[in-house]
């Protein structure tokens, strides 16, 4: 890379790649070359743990190589178009273009734009059709991957579920086409397509009925199966997990090692993707995390521990793992963080284990402001609950705390919205009842609020999302049933909420829009500074898109959905059940309660940790 643009831009360290841990390999021919492309900047990709599991594994492979490509930030990127300087990877600094297999991450569909951009910035064609050759091979997992539709012109392929044990298969089928001297691309995405948890776009057609609705969707190839079920690793304490990552250069959103406790979630909340596709819970061993943890803070010399998952607090060996852990951990000053506690099981043990070292600020989703609401997206938390746990917290020294909520959820009345403001003054009221609350200090609560956005997967998934005038009429109830300055009151952009929901449940008629609003400039669309809701909804006019059509509209539970064709071991019977139960707001107990029958244990011979 030429040392002047270097000089001229920002952040040159997120681009000369020779970080401690990052992994160099000599180019020989038989070396399979696999660029991880993450559609952000790198101090957002390099926070992303799937990305170092994914990393630490394909490079522990003889003959593959597996470098890392970040969207370049504004400056940058105008630096390499000025100098016709394709996208490259860090480690080689080889142009991604010369790469066999280029894989992105789907964390958010905010990031859709970002592909395309990077698939431009290498010199890449954009649409999978005009791809003849078999290399670079483009494809796509991650979590918005269970509706790929909407990317499905530019992906060759995509991959459903977790990757551990799919991207050596993928691997292993490339590398045996190139050893053959294979030229077909077809052909290659045929041995693909048989691989569990592949999904190859062009293999399906699909048609409408007049309403827009689809009608049909089905293979076209011999090849490819009409559902694919999403990949699951069934035991987590011995697949693969990376005991050295790289150290980053520059200052990163998450620098930490980060610890994944367990995948699934025991809750069934039923606005909640996350807790539907990575279902069923399956559990890491206190013995292997501990044995993990001490390897990476060896290797890397970090000073924080974050226990990761969906709801941390849940994982049945907590207390056994931090006591474990903690006695190596505090003679070395390196703190435990849990990011993702619950009300109902918070603790002054657990409390006092997490802040020895370092105290953070307390989280907690509590999601709605009244009890029937809680019901309705079935949040099991009570205020009671919240109220114990914030006077344990102010008990032990906090003086802040955050709510996260959400509004625009179906079935939701002003009273609903309004006990959101009436929540959060409980909660101050709770600080100053408090005999133990710290002395001479005033209390600060903070609710953040984000507009529902209807997901694939979901029992909301038929549901409409609020339009923006109602969005921002509750808004305004928010504010106004705020009374004291000691809440602190934000909200997420309705409009981008509104355009994520579009993307969220659209189909692959979605994909000559993104193309479009990309040429007119969209990219980087989760930062606030550069979304542009107006471009985008210039862009699906041009191509006879209805945004509203797809965000707002309620579908019947006999609907063709576009992410229909995924397995993803949840049963539409029992998202229907979830459903119509939120109609009532009828509960449903946790898994390790009682099991609701959601079916995902078929992809695990019928065990399921939760449920014993």
């Amino acid at each position: 890379m030429h040392d002047e643009i270097l000089r001229r831009v920002q952040k040159p360290s997120y681009y000369t790649g020779g970080e401690y841990g990052s992994v160099a390999k000599e180019r020989r021919p038989e070396l399979l070359r696999y660029a991880f492309c993450f559609p952000d900047t790198y101090d957002i990709g390099m926070s992303y743990l799937g990305g170092k599991i994914l990393y630490g594994l394909l490079n522990s492979i003889e003959d593959v190589w597996c470098e890392r490509v970040f969207a370049p930030a504004e400056d940058m990127e105008a630096e390499m178009r000025a100098a016709n300087l394709p996208l490259f990877a860090l480690e080689s600094q080889d142009p991604v273009k010369d790469f066999d297999l280029v894989g992105f991450t789907l964390q958010t569909e905010l990031n859709f734009s970002n592909i395309l951009n990077m698939l431009d910035l290498a010199g890449i064609p954009l649409l999978s059709k005009e791809r003849t050759s078999p290399f670079p091979l483009i494809h796509a997992g991650g979590p918005c991957a269970y509706n790929p539709e909407p990317m499905a012109d530019f992906m060759d392929f995509f991959v459903i579920g977790e990757g551990e044990e799919v991207n050596p298969e993928i691997v292993g089928v490339v590398r045996n086409f190139k050893a053959e001297g294979g030229t077909d691309k077809t052909e290659l995405l045929r041995r693909l397509a048989k691989i569990e948890g592949v999904y190859v776009p062009s293999f399906y057609d699909v048609a409408y009925h007049e309403d827009g609705t689809i009608a049909s969707f089905a293979p076209n190839d011999p090849a490819a199966p009409a559902k694919v079920t999403k990949r699951l690793i069934k035991d987590l304490d011995s697949v693969y997990y990376p005991e050295s990552v790289v150290i980053p250069f520059a200052d990163v959103v998450h620098d930490r090692v980060m610890l994944e406790v367990f995948r699934g979630c025991i809750r069934g909340c039923r606005f909640c993707q996350a807790g539907t596709i990575y279902r069923p819970v399956r559990e890491k061993s206190p013995e292997v995390l501990d044995r993990c943890a001490a390897a990476q803070i060896a290797a890397t010399g970090y000073d924080e521990i974050s226990l990761t998952s969906l709801s941390t607090s849940d994982y049945t060996e907590l207390m056994s793992l931090t006591d474990k852990m903690l006695a190596w951990c505090d003679p070395a000053m390196i703190s435990l963080s849990l990011p993702s506690l619950r009300v109902d099981n918070f603790s002054m043990e657990l409390m006092e284990k997490v802040q020895r070292v370092r105290k953070g600020g307390l989280t907690f989703a509590a999601e709605a402001g009244t009890q029937r609401m809680r019901d309705v997206i079935n949040k099991q938390v009570t205020e009671e609950e919240l109220r114990r746990t914030c006077s344990i917290a102010f008990a032990g020294g906090w003086t802040g705390i955050k709510l996260y909520f959400m509004i625009g959820l179906p079935y939701e009345e002003d009273a609903d919205v309004a006990g959101i403001a009436d929540l959060a003054q409980m909660v101050v009221d709770t600080y100053y009842d408090c005999p133990e609350h710290p002395k001479g200090k005033a209390v600060r609560v903070t609710i953040s609020v984000a507009t529902f956005i209807p997901k694939p997967f979901t029992p909301f998934q038929w549901a409409p999302q609020d339009d923006g005038v109602r969005v921002n009429e509750k808004v305004a109830l928010i504010k106004k049933s705020i009374h004291t300055g000691k809440i602190v009151f934000h909200y997420h952009d309705p409009k981008t909420s509104h355009f994520e929901a579009v993307l969220a449940r659209g189909d692959r008629r979605l994909c000559p829009a993104i193309l479009e609003a990309w040429r007119m400039g969209a990219k980087f669309d989760g930062w606030d500074r550069y979304f542009q809701y107006d471009l985008w909804m210039e862009a699906f006019k041009k191509c006879g898109i209805d945004p509203d059509w797809y965000a707002l509209r309620a579908r019947s539970y006999d609907e063709i959905l576009p992410w229909d064709f995924i397995d993803c071991g949840v049963t539409k019977e029992h998202l229907i059940r979830e459903s119509e139960k939120a109609k009532e707001a009828a509960k449903t107990p946790n898994c390790r309660d009682k099991c609701a029958g959601c079916g995902a244990d078929k992809l695990t011979g019928g065990y399921c940790h939760a449920r014993g």
